[in-house]
């Protein structure tokens, strides 16, 4: 099989006309645009001759897309995961977020980089294969799933039906680098209660404001305990993004001559495979009987939120992979063979603070899979986009990946 030739049929009109018209559907979690787009992937999954159907899940009416290149049996099987919910839409866009635009660099719209592009990018990639009577060994499995940003609840739903296969590529945006680890998330809320008088007498209160503003630095500055490697460590991270302080429970503002005496911070965690969740939990804890040492008298509590199940939500677990696995080597080598230079591989920041479904697929369908996705950069901004070079580039990059994991039963 002449590699060159196959990549160069991929056809870059269309699929910049695939990944516009992905973009001109809303798809906001738990609305009825998922629903609409899932079934059109699975429209034109069914319409380039893959076995392709809707797979409803849970109580709220909705669904999954999935679809299969079949191979002849004899080679390893390859899952594409990637989610078509995106972010809301932010102040300060210049263009339609859900007008499609394409001009002569970038792809643009909302979820384009997280992670329409990319969902885009693997259908282009088996479509091409197809047209070029390429016939595989292994299967290959596109996945198409719904919320994503609510922890993962469709693909947590279908690895509970029994989706399996060798090995995965989740799909979120990296700028094309392979992510072999990325953390897993544990949500907190901190209560510290002081003891209150008004300024005249500030020397004998116990200030919850200002134990909360020495805090913070504090914990955003942490690790945690037994990390496996200083590449485990180097997934480490937690941020405080919720600060309030008044007087009270209530946070009453009116009576700002009176020292606060609540204080509560809202963050996350962010720890390596290997580390749990009690010891993150321990870590923090310790932190604040320090902080009770600092300002006697201060009372403080620690919530774990992670329980989330009563919101429909999920948690995601951390997710890694050797750096020797087949499925690194496979993708790797088809990034040198598209772009001629050795792929960026690893706990790659910011990739590796991100949750992503690699955790379940990871964990809870105990497979190695890598994480490797086209956008990044724009990512999470006003005029969310994507270069299309690296858009076309990952097509071809997946192409291969196809190719080195499922193996050719038959030239074309």
């Amino acid at each position: 099989m002449d590699r060159k030739a196959l990549l160069d049929r991929v056809d870059e009109k269309a699929c910049l006309d695939f990944v516009s018209m992905m973009v001109k559907h809303k798809t906001y979690s738990e609305t009825e645009g998922e629903t609409i787009l899932v079934n059109r992937m699975v429209e034109e999954m069914k319409a380039i001759g893959l076995d392709a159907e809707v797979r409803p899940f849970g109580e709220k009416g909705r669904c999954n897309g999935v679809g299969t290149f079949r191979g002849d049996g004899t080679g390893k099987s390859l899952i594409f995961n990637g989610h078509l919910d995106t972010n809301p839409v932010t102040e300060g866009w210049t263009v339609d977020p859900w007008g499609g635009l394409v001009d002569d660099k970038f792809i643009y719209g909302i979820g384009v980089s997280n992670m329409k592009a990319s969902d885009a990018a693997y259908f282009c990639a088996v479509k091409t294969l197809k047209e070029a009577g390429v016939k595989l060994k292994g299967d290959v499995i596109l996945t198409y799933v719904v919320g994503e940003l609510q922890g993962g609840v469709g693909t947590e739903a279908l690895l509970h039906e029994g989706l399996k296969a060798d090995y995965f590529v989740n799909c979120e945006p990296s700028d094309l680098v392979a992510v072999t680890m990325h953390a897993a998330a544990l949500k907190f809320q901190i209560e510290l209660t002081g003891d209150t008088r008004h300024l005249s007498k500030r020397e004998q209160s116990v200030d919850a404001l200002v134990a909360g503003c020495d805090l913070v630095p504090r914990l955003n500055a942490m690790t945690f305990s037994g990390a496996l490697s200083d590449e485990h460590a180097s997934v480490n991270r937690c941020h405080v993004g919720v600060f309030k302080s008044a007087l009270g429970r209530e946070l009453e503002e009116w009576r700002p001559p009176q020292v606060a005496d609540f204080c509560v911070l809202k963050g996350s965690a962010r720890y390596a495979p290997g580390q749990s969740r009690e010891g993150v939990l321990a870590d923090m804890e310790a932190e604040l009987t320090a902080l009770r040492d600092r300002f006697p008298g201060l009372k403080t509590k620690l919530i774990s939120m992670d329980t989330m199940e009563e919101k429909g939500l999920s948690l995601m677990p951390a997710y890694e992979v050797r750096r020797d696995s087949p499925i690194v080597a496979a993708i790797n080598a088809a990034y040198r063979e598209v772009r001629g230079e050795d792929q960026p591989t690893g706990a790659i920041t910011p990739t590796r603070f991100y949750g992503s479904d690699a955790g379940h697929l990871y964990e809870l369908g105990g497979m190695e899979g890598i994480v490797c996705g086209c956008g990044g950069r724009y990512n999470t901004m006003p005029d969310e986009r994507v270069d299309i070079v690296d858009y076309i580039d990952m097509i071809k990059v997946y192409m291969l990946t196809i190719l080195n994991v499922c193996g050719v039963a038959e030239d074309a």
